[in-house]
């Protein structure tokens, strides 16, 4: 007797069983830490201790059998062997990632779901995401804030707008936008009597921002000045401008970001001294994700609304 196969049986080699694979825990661990070559930093992407990723890490090497990370101390690098398989386990991941979004695709497509940092989303993207909307009403459009690099395996984000190196591997980046620091404060700021001369800024109240340092700036202005220690520190650069727009000092601000306050008057800047900016904002999103209708329909509204934005900023340079 011949048994004839059911059509809509699964290929034969879905039913071999698949080798012995590390946890997937494991491999998540070693990938962020491998990214960032540090596993504070990829305990902090991960929400997870430095001890938790370190452990992780370490039960993944035994089980390969060997070291992924040489260490030196409290300092961690990838051995070559190490930077191979991180990439291959990346890959992976996204893979893995790719398909979960396809098989969600029926409830995804209409929504387009957006990462930037706060400060960016407040004084840029926010003002103008509206006439977006307008052009493409199919689309529900999310704006997620956050400083936390968007980790495309895990979050359900299509688009970032991220300041950084531009070193994202696998992924899909584009320049966007430079930008320069400079000095700025409100007008009435010691009651209008504003320092002329950089050395004028001598004891005066010196903002400070997270990442944000004032030395560049003073080398720039030909100061051998240290580095303010004392003061308030502050994480996002939308309050630090907001702080000196309401006369409670000076603050070394982005164009990008101060133009809005020049523009209206609410803050001057200070001297025609500037330093560029270490950081350019890049448009970041996974290959596979970037040949979708919406993210072409948001790529192609951001990129002319960038490049008038550029032109405004050029008279700060």
């Amino acid at each position: 007797m011949t048994l004839k196969r059911n059509p809509a049986e699964l290929p034969r080699a879905w039913h071999r069983e698949l080798p012995r694979l590390p946890a997937l825990t494991a491999l998540r661990a070693f990938e962020a830490a491998a990214r960032h070559e540090s596993f504070s930093r990829a305990a902090t992407e991960l929400f997870v201790t430095h001890g938790a990723v370190s452990h992780q890490v370490r039960a993944l090497e035994e089980e390969l059998g060997q070291p992924l990370f040489a260490r030196n101390g409290k300092r961690v690098s990838l051995t070559p062997a190490g930077r191979v398989y991180a990439e291959r386990v990346r890959d992976a991941l996204l893979q893995i990632a790719e398909a979960t979004r396809a098989l969600q695709s029926g409830t995804r497509d209409k929504r387009l779901t957006i990462s930037t940092m706060p400060s960016f989303a407040a004084r840029w993207l926010t003002p103008r995401i509206g006439s977006f909307i307008e052009r493409h009403p199919e689309l529900d459009v999310e704006l997620m804030s956050s400083n936390t690099l968007v980790d495309f395996t895990r979050d359900e984000v299509d688009v970032a707008l991220r300041m950084g190196s531009g070193n994202y591997p696998g992924l899909y980046v584009e320049r966007l936008l430079d930008d320069v620091f400079f000095p700025v404060c409100s007008p009435n700021f010691l009651g209008g009597k504003l320092p002329a001369r950089p050395e004028d800024m001598q004891g005066l109240t010196l903002l400070r921002g997270e990442g944000d340092p004032w030395r560049p700036w003073f080398e720039a202005a030909g100061l051998d000045w240290p580095e303010p220690r004392k003061g308030l520190m502050f994480e996002d650069s939308s309050l630090l401008l907001q702080a000196a727009a309401e006369g409670q000092g000076i603050a070394l601000i982005r164009s990008s970001l101060a133009y809005n306050d020049l523009l209206s008057g609410r803050v001057v800047r200070l001297f025609d001294v500037s330093i560029p900016c270490p950081w350019l904002l890049y448009f970041v999103c996974t290959p596979a994700m970037l040949d979708t209708p919406k993210v072409q329909a948001f790529r192609t509204w951001l990129l002319p609304e960038i490049a008038a934005f550029r032109q405004v900023l050029s008279q700060w340079a």
